[in-house]
Order: C-alpha cells, then structure tokens, then sequence
C-alpha cells in the first residue's frame, strides 16, 4: 500500500451530495479521528459502495488521498445497526449523538475513546425500547472524553462537600455549587441530593456505579451543559424531544 493510502475502522456520521453521482460522507476513523472523503460514483443506481455506507454504519474503509478530499476506494461493513435504527425514535437519538460527536471533534485528531462511546451508543440504541433515555450518560460521558467533565466530587467555589445537600449546575464555573455558595435559588439548574448522586453515576464508566437513566433536572443540566460548550443546541435535539 502507498503512503497516499490507508485503511482505517470507520463509523459513518454524516453524507452530502457533490455533483451529480457522488457523494462526501464525513467518517470517525478509529486511527485519524474525523475525516471527510469523496466515494465516486455512489450516487448511482449500479453503485455496490452505497448500501454499505448507510448512516451510523461501522465500515472498514480504504482510503486514498487526494488533492482536496480523501477518496473511499473500497469499504467492508463491519456492524450494520440498521434494522434497529428504523424507528424514527432510534434514528433520531443516534443520529444526535453522531451530530454531537461531528460538531466537538477536529478533523485528523485522533480520539480512540470517542469511537469507541460512539460506537457502543450506537448498538444501544439500535437495542432499547426507549433510546432517548440514553442522551443523558452519552452526553456526560462524552464530555468526560473530551476532558470537559463537569467537577461533582464539591463544591466549585468554597469545596465544600455536595453529598448531603442540594447542589447547583454554574456552566461557567464548570461544575456544582453548594447551597451555602448559591442559596436557594431555584432556578432551571437546581440539583437536589438525588439529582447530584445520579448526576455523577451518569457520568461514571461502566461498572463504576454507573447509571444508564436520569432524572428529569439531571437530564436537563447535561444538555445544558453541551449547548453551553458548543454555544448552540444540536440540531437533532429538537427531534429526539419530540419524538420521546
């Protein structure tokens, strides 16, 4: 194989169309990171690349590179979860956190953490009743991937200890504050005891205490949290609450 060629895992994120009959799929390569390359052809009705490029698809892709785009000269399906993200509930809770992981990732950077979350979000999804309930972990445990966990273990300003009171999500801060540093404000960031304890399941690693599902204000702190670091919402979020 040449230096100008490689073959890399892949999870298919996103496609756009380019001219009349390609296409430009931005891929998670497991070795590189993000990657966007041009598969010729792929819009045709005789092309054999298109099916295997199905979205939020695990591929073994080759790749060549070109001047401006990288090429898809071959690619091997190695998980299809299509069958199980037919449901438009499923569909759209996988294709936010495939939007989620585009929007934080740089191109060429590579984040062998994220592809694998990524990918194991993806085949739960693909295998819940309820996949929205998924959004939360995957949202915390993503930003943890990224070095953007959100301090819990106390208190951001004073230190104090969170675990028998309620707590509050400051955004700029980056993490909880204690009701003696915030009073009782009651606004939309609002932790009680409970919330405080499932909030730091959410984000633990498997097997860590972790928890799958949220509370109805821990879920909301970490979409907050996301919208806060991206500076706007996904655009799927909107869809996945509707569809929930």
């Amino acid at each position: 194989m040449s230096e100008r060629s490689s073959v890399t895992d892949a999870i298919v994120l996103r496609g756009r169309p380019l001219g009349e009959a390609d296409r430009v799929y931005t891929f998670l390569t497991r070795e590189r990171g993000k990657v966007d390359a041009v598969a010729k052809g792929v819009r045709r009705a005789r092309s054999s690349v298109a099916g295997r490029l199905e979205p939020l698809a695990e591929v073994r892709v080759a790749l060549h590179k070109g001047r401006s785009l990288d090429v898809v000269t071959e690619v091997r399906t190695i998980r299809s979860y299509w069958s199980g993200l037919v449901r438009p509930d499923a569909l759209a809770t996988a294709s936010l956190f495939a939007e989620t992981v585009d929007l934080f990732c740089e191109p060429d950077l590579a984040l062998p953490e994220i592809y694998a979350l990524l990918a194991g979000a993806v085949a739960a999804v693909a295998a819940s009743a309820t996949p929205a309930d998924l959004v939360p972990r995957f949202q915390l445990r993503l930003l943890g991937a990224l070095g953007l966990a959100p301090a819990d273990d106390a208190c951001v300003h004073c230190g104090g200890s969170l675990d028998e009171h309620g707590a509050w999500l400051d955004l700029e801060a980056g993490g909880l504050g204690c009701e003696r540093c915030y009073g009782a404000r009651g606004d939309a960031h609002a932790l009680d005891a409970a919330d405080v304890a499932n909030f730091r399941a959410l984000g633990a690693e498997r097997g860590a205490g972790a928890a799958l599902h949220a509370t109805m204000q821990t879920a909301r702190a970490a979409d907050d949290l996301i919208t806060w670091h991206l500076g706007r919402r996904p655009k799927a979020r909107a869809l996945v609450h509707e569809l929930s």
